[in-house]
């Protein structure tokens, strides 16, 4: 079955229009959910408004959107009136201007959608537009109202389709300096880098995000299977906790030494391993050469 859309609407860039949907990319699906229950009665129960100052639960349609003001009062709003407001991205999203898509800083980045022609009709405008970004290797910004809020948007071409993400407002994100100026200037010695280096070289792969399991979501599982046994819940083993490095060169050393060359799936890894660890005493004469990106 097909996956609902998010958003249904229209794409422009300048005079061309063509109609589209996006789709959720994460499915949101969790293998392990939990009710609330009764403790008593094995009951699930239910959540229910309640009047903040009598107490009193309310009736089926008496909530009511409020806006509260700086002397305490509320303006209400109905769900209609809110429906009712529409603005020009509510609809379309125009595509207003293009960047590299590496320029965007990471931390802007927010919750990705597929973006697909909504009809056959609107395939072909869908595909020029897809196919001059691609041709220019350029990703499209707009904005679209999502959820109740506008929000600027990136595009940018993904196979037959396109993929959007969605992007954080500058006044909601909290700048880099804000958190690493207090992280004080350190000299490293180079010759722990290039430790460091060729552990990181050993250790090359693929991004393969099948490879990825969720262990707690696992630990869960043994858990509600040992209850539904009718056993106690296993034991937890504690992980063990790393602690401060006392010697940070021994620290390396050992790291390149114990570290599987059978996980880097790169041929670096054998001639990482083939090269002597440099020696303490003589850093410059030892230390292997940085390779150029």
């Amino acid at each position: 079955m097909a996956p609902r859309p998010a958003w249904k609407g229209y794409l422009k860039l300048s005079l061309v229009t063509c109609a589209v949907e996006l789709t959720n990319v994460v499915t949101h699906t969790e293998r392990v959910s939990f009710r609330i229950l009764n403790r008593k009665t094995g009951n699930t129960v239910k959540r229910i408004y309640v009047d903040a100052e009598t107490g009193k639960p309310l009736d089926e349609g008496d909530e009511i959107k409020g806006y509260e003001l700086d002397d305490g009062d509320f303006v209400h709003i109905e769900e209609d009136e809110i429906e009712a407001v529409q603005i020009e991205s509510s609809h379309t999203m125009s595509l207003d201007g293009f960047v590299d898509k590496a320029s965007i800083q990471q931390i802007y980045l927010d919750t990705p959608y597929y973006v697909a022609p909504a009809d056959k009709v609107s395939e072909e405008a869908f595909a020029v537009i897809r196919d001059a970004m691609a041709g220019k290797k350029m990703a499209g910004l707009a904005r679209i109202v999502l959820y109740s809020r506008e929000r600027p948007v990136v595009i940018e071409p993904l196979g037959k389709g396109m993929v959007l993400t969605t992007l954080r407002y500058d006044n909601t994100v909290r700048q880099p300096d804000s958190v690493f100026d207090e992280i004080k200037a350190v000299k490293t010695d180079q010759e722990m880098t290039d430790l460091a280096e060729l552990i990181i070289d050993k250790k090359k792969a693929k991004f393969d995000p099948s490879k990825f399991d969720d262990k707690y979501e696992d630990a869960l599982l043994e858990l509600i299977r040992a209850k539904k046994a009718g056993h106690k819940a296993p034991k937890a083993k504690a992980a063990p906790k790393p602690s401060n490095v006392v010697n940070l060169f021994d620290a390396l050393k050992k790291s390149l030494s114990s570290s599987d060359s059978g996980d880097s799936g790169s041929a670096n890894a054998s001639s990482a391993k083939a090269r002597p660890a440099p020696k303490r005493a003589k850093p410059k004469a030892a230390a292997p050469k940085r390779k150029s990106a």
